[in-house]
């Protein structure tokens, strides 16, 4: 089992960066992970000034042994939140809704919703559209396992990547579970995000599957991203494996994927699959300010907007956060409009329950995607690693690196 690709030692000087560090991280990454078994496989892509510098792969994409390429197929999980975000600010600005506006513009099943486990208390403010992208809308997972309503929220299969609901039986099951607070109270990793893709399907006309292939992948040239995996791709579709008490284990196979079934949901929280390199394209019209390739999906300051702090009064998620689990840590992490924003450095980020991972640093114009499918993405301190080592390989800084 060998780590394949390498740093690029030419383009990191250009990008004044560190080639020795850049190529010793994912020669760590490897031998820490990969090669004594604790990820199953790894894939990591580092650019600065939207170069790449690093490019790298090793392990099993399958169980039956066949080695990971390039090109493999990931379940992105909860890196389709910022993909679902960026679809709903692009109606923001043609002007068909307004962050301010309560959900109920667009989910009038969401006008009488109670609060509390008893269901006896009521929303002090209507939930607007910012509490969905924001995760202050008093929604939860089931996966959270604290309350009796996220302990429902499992019943009924509400976290499901294929549901067996459709859109409006998915929102009507929600509309008949009480909030665990009242909307902009406290921040709480959660549904919203599904939420929120319905909410861009009906304010649209259109499924969340035709507006993300017109309105973002087409345009973007991400032609390997999807929410139904196309026969064609089976074979690039990698196995999930899970951290059993005896160690890994097989979680699901990519030729049996539930992402082969014809869905009637499309989760924007979770239900895309995506490689590498569009990810790649997607992440550079993020640090462009919302272009790439002379197609403009959002204005610059939309972008900025989004990777702000967005928490009510300011504060960071250690202060505002009722979650057992969620992709970021708490201390001096903010949230704005689909990311975590590192209050510090301005980096943001967001992961993925398979421990997929990306961050943006739009000062250092740096941009990082990890890749692997290894269930919960709380594994191992992975993404903390990567962000410190690559901090540490800047030769030249654009801001000060205190």
């Amino acid at each position: 089992m060998q780590l394949i690709g390498q740093v690029d030692a030419a383009a990191a000087r250009v990008a004044s960066m560190d080639a020795g560090k850049l190529q010793a991280l994912a020669e760590q990454l490897h031998a820490t992970y990969v090669a004594p078994g604790k990820l199953p496989h790894m894939q990591l892509l580092v650019s600065r000034d939207e170069q790449p510098l690093l490019s790298v792969h090793s392990g099993m994409a399958r169980a039956t042994g066949e080695s990971l390429g390039d090109d493999a197929l990931y379940r992105i999980a909860s890196m389709t939140k910022p993909v679902t975000s960026v679809a709903f600010m692009m109606l923001v600005e043609q002007g068909l809704v307004a962050l301010d506006d309560p959900v109920t513009k667009a989910l009038p099943e969401f006008a009488e919703l109670a609060v509390g486990a008893d269901g006896g208390g009521r929303m002090q403010r209507p939930m607007l559209m910012i509490d969905l992208l924001r995760h202050t809308s008093g929604l939860t997972y089931g996966l959270q396992r604290q309350t009796a309503i996220d302990a429902r929220y499992r019943e009924l299969g509400l976290d499901d990547f294929q549901q067996k609901r459709d859109p409006d039986e998915f929102i009507a099951a929600l509309a008949a579970l009480p909030l665990e607070f009242s909307p902009g109270e406290r921040w709480n990793y959660s549904v919203s995000t599904d939420v929120l893709g319905v909410v861009v399907e009906r304010l649209s006309g259109i499924d969340l599957e035709r507006f993300f292939r017109e309105r973002i992948f087409d345009p973007l040239g991400m032609g390997d991203s999807f929410f139904e995996l196309p026969e064609d791709r089976v074979g690039r579709m990698t196995d999930v494996w899970q951290l059993g008490p005896d160690g890994p284990s097989l979680y699901e196979r990519g030729s049996r994927s539930g992402w082969r079934r014809p869905l009637r949901l499309r989760s924007g929280g979770g239900g895309l699959v995506s490689c590498v390199a569009d990810y790649h394209r997607f992440t550079r019209m993020l640090l462009r300010g919302g272009e790439l390739d002379g197609v403009r999906l959002l204005k610059a300051e939309t972008v900025a907007a989004m990777h702000a702090n967005h928490l009510p009064g300011g504060g960071d998620l250690s202060s505002l956060s009722s979650s057992m689990f969620s992709e970021a840590d708490y201390a001096g992490v903010g949230f704005g409009l689909g990311f975590a924003s590192d209050l510090r450095t301005q980096e943001y980020y967001w992961g993925g329950v398979f421990s997929t991972f990306f961050f943006i640093d739009p000062v250092e114009r740096l941009i990082a995607i990890f890749m692997t499918q290894h269930f919960p993405s709380s594994t191992y301190p992975v993404r903390g690693e990567l962000r410190r080592a690559l901090r540490d390989a800047i030769v030249e800084w654009r801001a000060n690196p205190d």
